[in-house]
């Protein structure tokens, strides 16, 4: 089945060791699978889900270890959650999707469209990067920031990465971004290793569907110097960059991200 109804109940699919994930399919169409960003679960759309409905269905899933799905010990890798990703579609009985992943759901999304290239129809890409040893990595004073034992604080720091100071003061939250706060520590840590392990450079020549890679110009917490790479590493892929945008593009941008997604998934149809 390439197009599931209308439906918005949450559904369980098991991935191969038997863990529990959660999905969240809503509207009717195409079937568009998002993929949040680290530590993160499906509340991570919840701003801009909406913008795809009048031509596709989206599919969101709660990484394990997040949301409502099982959180099992690890070790936990950006390989692995491609393949729940793959489980999840084939108990959505999804034969083929557009694939939209974000920071570590575009690491993710990196390994579903190359190891699984009849599954993913178009593919998009934001703020995230190759990583492995030719990716750009953040700078010092990022990663001791956000390491800080103070929780607000590393909070408040987290959300300047994440947006401008002129969008917060118009948007003053809550974010969905910003982490499930009901993640065990080893969850989160096996996040923080998958994401820091990832590297995909070795395939992502492998990847078929048309690609198209989105990044803010402000993004410190990945940056942005990582679009390039990605685009010279996968044929025949475009990229778009936000003046002024900090990693949450999605959101702040939304009026210009938004239609400029739809445009790209629906692009020949």
């Amino acid at each position: 089945m390439n197009h599931p109804g209308a439906r918005s109940a949450a559904a369980v699919a098991h991935a191969q060791d038997g863990t529990a994930l959660a999905y969240q399919p809503q509207g009717d169409g195409y079937p568009l699978l998002l993929l949040a960003g680290q530590a993160n679960n499906h509340h991570w759309w919840d701003g801009v889900r909406e913008d795809f409905h009048a031509t596709h269905s989206t599919i969101t899933l709660d990484h394990r270890g997040t949301g409502a799905s099982d959180k099992p010990q690890g070790p936990y890798s950006t390989r692995q959650f491609a393949e729940d990703v793959i489980a999840v579609l084939d108990h959505a009985g999804i034969e083929r999707a557009d694939v939209y992943g974000t920071s570590m759901g575009g690491r993710i999304a990196q390994w579903v469209a190359a190891r699984h290239p009849d599954r993913v129809r178009r593919l998009v890409l934001g703020c995230t990067s190759p990583g492995g040893p030719h990716a750009v990595e953040r700078d010092a004073t990022v990663r001791r920031s956000l390491a800080q034992t103070d929780p607000v604080a590393a909070r408040e720091v987290l959300t300047d990465l994440m947006y401008t100071p002129a969008w917060r003061a118009a948007h003053p939250g809550p974010y969905a971004t910003l982490g499930d706060p009901g993640m065990p520590p080893h969850a989160r840590l096996g996040h923080l290793r998958a994401s820091n392990g990832h590297d995909a450079w070795d395939v992502l020549p492998l990847i078929t569907a048309p690609t198209l890679i989105l990044h803010g110009d402000q993004d410190r917490l990945t940056p942005a110097d990582n679009l390039p790479l990605l685009a010279a590493r996968i044929p025949g892929a475009r990229s778009h960059v936000f003046p002024g945008a900090r990693h949450a593009y999605f959101e702040e941008c939304r009026a210009e991200a938004g239609p400029l997604v739809a445009a790209f998934l629906t692009e020949g149809a």
